[in-house]
């Protein structure tokens, strides 16, 4: 059996109508497991993950987008994270019995499907794109939505299906590995210090000026790290809201320690930490092996030390049946 995951990102994050159709749209395909919804009011955005075979996860997926095109209107979103669109970011991963070379072609179709069904550009990025420069989501967000139509018409960032629609802004959908979506909790409110540390710790690094009309990074410290800072008003604190493109290359473990250097050289504390959606168990089995003294300690025990060491637990209670993939999958 083939079985993908699904990730996007909804520009929506307070209102629970427009959740609900989206969280009714998706769970209304036969074959599909909502895996997890997260949502931030400040951010004003909601992930959700879904998992099962490929035909029913593309068609859970076109169901919520259509019901996003239809209920959030861009010209009206403000938000903290930077966005292009309703359906901001929509990623798929493949889990079991099909590769990435497989899952490409069909993720290129159904986002051709998407520009000409319900009329979103869609720009592709990671495995789907169809260059190095436009692998980056980062890429595809410069000057978020309010600056979309004008890259567009300028022709300096086309879409790879579609054209623009004002209502419901872009999409960036392709193809990719998992990532791990992860905040640091800093002891301030100044998101200053928060981007500080974010380019310090990226691999893009710090902007330290232009030449011939680009801009020149001096490169951060850590691989397939991007980073941005801000301030949550929903928990009063400034942020390092951290992408681990790769924890293979970066582990959880590393990418928090070197965030606590980093902090205590900007005079302030690393209090905690927050996981957006889900991760696989790999992941905590690996850092909390780093925190431990002990050579042979049972699984539960080491994922209970690294969500300690952690501290995930510090702004909402973390469940590891339900933020652990493997766990959530096996229910």
């Amino acid at each position: 059996m083939k079985i993908i995951e699904c990730i996007p990102n909804f520009s929506e994050g307070a209102n629970q109508e427009t959740l609900a159709a989206i969280a009714k749209a998706i769970q209304s395909s036969k074959g599909v497991k909502l895996l997890h919804q997260d949502s931030g009011i400040a951010a004003n955005r909601t992930v959700f993950s879904y998992a099962g075979e490929v035909d029913a996860v593309f068609e859970a997926t076109f169901k919520a987008m259509q019901a996003a095109s239809e209920l959030i209107d861009m010209r009206n979103h403000k938000g903290e994270h930077p966005r292009i669109g309703a359906c901001d970011v929509c990623p798929f991963v493949p889990i079991s019995g099909i590769s990435m070379q497989e899952l490409i072609p069909l993720v290129n179709e159904f986002a051709n499907r998407v520009a000409e069904e319900l009329g979103i550009p869609i720009f592709l990025y990671e495995e789907s794109a169809s260059n190095e420069t436009r692998r980056n989501l980062a890429k595809h967000r410069i000057g978020d939505y309010e600056q979309l139509e004008s890259r567009i018409a300028s022709k300096k960032w086309l879409p790879d299906f579609g054209n623009f629609n004002p209502k419901t802004g872009g999409t960036v959908m392709g193809a990719r590995n998992f990532l791990v979506a992860y905040n640091i909790n800093l002891n301030t409110k100044d998101s200053k210090i928060a981007q500080e540390i974010a380019f310090d710790l990226r691999e893009l690094g710090r902007p330290i000026g232009k030449e011939n009309g680009k801009t020149i990074y001096q490169p951060g410290l850590l691989k397939k790290v991007k980073a941005i800072g801000w301030y949550i008003k929903d928990f009063d604190i400034a942020q390092v809201s951290i992408n681990l493109i790769d924890y293979k290359t970066t582990s959880l473990y590393e990418v928090f320690e070197t965030t606590k250097q980093l902090a205590e050289k900007y005079g302030v504390t690393v209090t905690g930490s927050e996981l957006i959606g889900l991760i696989p168990k790999s992941a905590l089995l690996e850092t909390g092996k780093k925190y431990s003294l002990q050579a042979d300690v049972e699984e539960q025990e080491t994922i209970n030390l690294a969500i300690e060491k952690l501290g995930l637990d510090e702004l909402a209670p973390f469940d590891p049946k339900k933020r652990i993939l493997e766990y959530v999958l096996n229910a």
